[in-house]
């Protein structure tokens, strides 16, 4: 395998850096938390959780000390930082290299502008991890990891890049259709913001059947956006997409928000990253690139998205401190559905 740059080491590009670099594979970080660079060079990550405990050294470098060309690099950012990231490692990629979006949501689409769309491949990624500060990852749960072209394709770097993720999670798997698997997690992802309204953890609140209804609607907004763009969604073991889509049955989605109670009751990882950012971190969420967009490409296709726009004001006021997050907050969401 190629030589890897890992541009943000977090919860993402931390747990799959490490992975790799154990496994033998050359792998650097870069990554602007100067503390989180020097304890993964010096004394190593350290992956905690139920999955797998160790801890790796892997050379690392913020973006100002990093120097040299790679054929493969990983940009595992948040989403917002995307535009910035793709500016700032375009100078150390390759010229016949190319850039893998290990994120959430549309990135591909940023860094296809910025790199070009032949030097960017997508990737899915859900299992569970949290940045838990300088040096230590938490790994909560497997989940799915799938990775393809974004035009289609299967080429000979996709097949090397499917079995390098299979060194992390073997059933890791390889596609025609990536757009079908991330507009497929958009409609969870918009949940997952959703539980991030209030201070409970994402399997209470899939399991207060008071709330299901907003989670219906967000789900049954992100589908309908997707097939106004003649996109065909794809579910993963733990989420099932179709079942909102506009003409299921309402039973269908009511057994998937019930399974998504169960599933997320069996992680260590109790709260979703979004809640991590409001309620931890005390930073902007990825509202506007990750779930933001839906609506942007919905009015496109002439689908409107009330419940999605909703959303992304309600996180907005929780951002700026201008609502709690409370059963209140999203109380107005279900209201609003």
């Amino acid at each position: 395998m190629d030589r890897i740059l890992i541009w943000g080491a977090g919860a993402i590009g931390g747990t799959l850096g490490a992975w790799w670099k154990r496994a033998g594979l050359d792998v650097t970080f870069v990554d602007q938390v100067a503390a989180h660079v020097e304890a993964c060079r010096t004394t190593g990550v350290a992956i905690e959780g139920p999955v797998e405990e160790f801890t790796q050294i892997v050379p690392s470098a913020t973006p100002d000390e990093l120097k040299g060309e790679f054929p493969i690099i990983v940009l595992a950012v948040k989403a917002q930082a995307t535009r910035t990231a793709a500016e700032q490692l375009k100078p150390h990629l390759a010229a016949d290299g190319y850039v893998l979006s290990a994120q959430n949501g549309l990135n591909e689409l940023a860094i296809a502008e910025i790199v070009g769309p032949e030097r960017t491949m997508g990737c899915f990624v859900n299992f569970g991890a949290d940045w838990l500060g300088p040096g230590r990852i938490l790994y909560g749960n497997r989940g799915a990891v799938v990775i393809g072209e974004i035009d289609g394709s299967i080429r000979e770097r996709t097949r090397a890049m499917h079995q390098a993720l299979q060194i992390f999670e073997p059933d890791a798997v390889l596609t025609e259709n990536i757009w079908g698997y991330l507009w497929g997690k958009l409609a969870y992802g918009a949940m997952l913001f959703a539980t991030a309204l209030t201070p409970d953890s994402m399997s209470a609140n899939f399991a207060d059947p008071a709330r299901e209804k907003a989670f219906i609607a967000l789900g049954r907004e992100v589908m309908a956006a997707a097939k106004a763009r003649n996109i065909t969604p794809v579910g993963f073991k733990e989420f099932d997409p179709t079942a909102f889509m506009p003409d299921a049955p309402l039973a269908k989605a009511r057994d998937v928000i019930a399974s998504l109670a169960d599933y997320t009751s069996k992680s260590a990882k109790t709260h979703s990253g979004v809640w991590r950012d409001l309620a931890v971190r005390k930073r902007k969420t990825e509202v506007d690139e990750q779930i933001g967009i839906i609506g942007k490409l919905g009015r496109e296709a002439g689908v409107d998205a009330p419940a999605i726009r909703k959303l992304v004001e309600l996180i907005h006021d929780v951002e700026d401190g201008r609502r709690p997050q409370s059963a209140e907050t999203l109380k107005i969401l279900v209201d609003a559905c």
